[in-house]
């Protein structure tokens, strides 16, 4: 860890991924302070997988704002632990006094989570930020069950339990993924935006796709520094490029869309293509940062032979570049289709989706038709990941799953 020790990643962030010296969300974010304000000071809010990367930042931009209460769910104990030590040592967030700020280990589908629910009455601000996150959570059918019942099937029962008591507005993170989907978590999520959509008549429901958080837990990136301070080679596909936000701006993103967006209306940043970052740039430019020369090897048992020579007086380290060839790993990124409608007026940084408030309500009943058959899926004798994509597919016609046998598991 020592080579880490001076090591400044939001610095990093600024300079080498964003390159923005500041959140280009900021002017957005001065302009609407007094409604952002207005709709979260003095109000009750529950979080939902706040521990994580993004809600954690998004807790930290509500909390500037000075709600009265807020509650913390999450299935991760030691990250709400870190989370709250996280808050109370910093001396620019206004955290809620004990009592007024609560952290519950616990999964929002659980019977606990119900009770602690009707306890409470509701809430005014709820954001679920709980969610399958990765492609290689489609690896077998274990694993697409897994990631349907937590993006949907869960969600569902947090939905209908929202009933029981309206919050002001609902905030559910979706993803860029979720245009043109080629995986299954991508068709998961557009799914996911037609059931909320679906209660808008009950409480006003918002979203937000947006770009690769930098570091963010679990992503290559975070990776990269998990190696280093093992002293193991780095690798990453030679063939991918995506937009990065960073984490603060990623918190950012979901304020503005839980706060300011229309009901049924979805958030992105205004982002162009030549603001994309390839994850082998990304590895060399972190290198050199901390002051290695990249030695490229043609394959990963190079690499990891190379490894074992890692030290400080060599400050050469291994880099093993590769042509991605796994399921469902999309070679673009759009934050938007051409049938849907975008307003690029509102805001300075963000465009803003429009044609899912336009077209109306989605049939509650034919999401909730495509949930039972998925679960019915589950139970049977012959559930199958292509029965799954098949189910998907029927409903969202422009899903086009990209299978090719692989999956990261087997990768470096």
């Amino acid at each position: 860890m020592a080579v880490l020790m001076d090591f400044d990643l939001d610095t990093f962030i600024a300079e080498h991924v964003t390159e923005r010296a500041e959140s280009m969300f900021q002017r957005d974010l001065e302009r609407f302070s007094g409604a952002l304000s207005k709709g979260i000071r003095g109000k009750r809010a529950l979080v939902i997988g706040g521990a994580g990367s993004i809600g954690s930042a998004f807790i930290k931009e509500l909390l500037c704002f000075e709600p009265e209460e807020l509650t913390v769910v999450d299935t991760n104990e030691n990250g709400l632990t870190e989370l709250t030590r996280d808050l109370r040592s910093g001396s620019d967030i206004p955290v809620p006094a004990a009592g007024k700020y609560r952290t519950y280990p616990m999964n929002y589908a659980s019977p606990e989570f119900k009770k602690l629910f009707r306890a409470e009455k509701g809430f005014d601000i709820v954001a679920n930020f709980s969610a399958h996150k990765h492609v290689r959570s489609e690896k077998d059918i274990f694993s697409v069950e897994a990631l349907i019942r937590n993006n949907l099937l869960n969600a569902r029962e947090l939905l209908l339990l929202l009933e029981e008591y309206p919050p002001e507005v609902y905030f559910c993170v979706s993803t860029d993924k979720a245009a043109n989907p080629v995986n299954i978590m991508g068709a998961s999520k557009r799914v996911m935006e037609d059931m909320i959509f679906s209660f808008s008549d009950c409480f006003p429901v918002k979203t937000a796709r947006f770009a690769n958080v930098a570091f963010s837990n679990g992503s290559l990136p975070d990776g990269f520094l998990q190696r280093i301070a093992k002293k193991q080679p780095l690798t990453a596909p030679l063939d991918i490029k995506r937009y990065f936000v960073s984490p603060g701006e990623a918190g950012q993103i979901c304020l503005l869309s839980c706060m300011l967006g229309g009901n049924r209306e979805v958030f992105f940043p205004k982002l162009d293509a030549s603001s994309m970052k390839g994850f082998d740039e990304m590895a060399k430019e972190l290198l050199k940062t901390l002051g290695y020369e990249p030695l490229l090897c043609s394959s990963e048992e190079e690499a990891k032979k190379a490894g074992r020579f890692i030290s400080a007086a060599s400050r050469r380290y291994p880099l093993y570049l590769f042509s991605s060839d796994t399921s469902g790993e999309k070679p673009y990124e759009e934050f938007y289709t051409e049938d849907e409608s975008v307003d690029w007026e509102r805001f300075e940084s963000l465009g803003v989706i429009t044609e899912a408030a336009v077209r109306g309500i989605p049939e509650r009943n034919r999401v909730f038709a495509l949930l039972d058959n998925l679960e019915k899926c589950f139970l049977g004798d012959n559930a199958s990941k292509e029965a799954v994509v098949s189910l998907l597919a029927a409903y969202l016609p422009e899903f086009h799953h990209l299978e090719t046998g692989k999956n990261l598991d087997g990768k470096m």
